[in-house]
């Protein structure tokens, strides 16, 4: 019998990589929230740029682990 996973783990993993792939394009590329929204928050200074790294790196962490969890949880589960 094989056990799969949840929907759940599905939804973490593409946020996971959806949020590391915004974390890079704004680590490489800083300039691309005020190319796309037209908007310049802080002024030029990149303070928000950079707050938005961290807030990007943080949350593909969370979402790594929450899936890694999920993936864990199915292969102990009894068959």
């Amino acid at each position: 019998m094989t056990r799969s996973v949840r929907t759940r783990f599905w939804i973490e993993t593409a946020l996971a990589g959806v949020t590391m792939s915004l974390f890079l394009l704004t680590l490489v590329w800083q300039k691309w929230i005020e190319a796309v929204f037209r908007v310049d928050p802080d002024g030029g200074n990149g303070s928000l740029e950079w707050a938005i790294v961290a807030v990007l790196f943080a949350a593909s962490v969370m979402l790594s682990v929450m899936a890694r969890a999920e993936w864990r949880s199915v292969r102990r589960s009894p068959t």
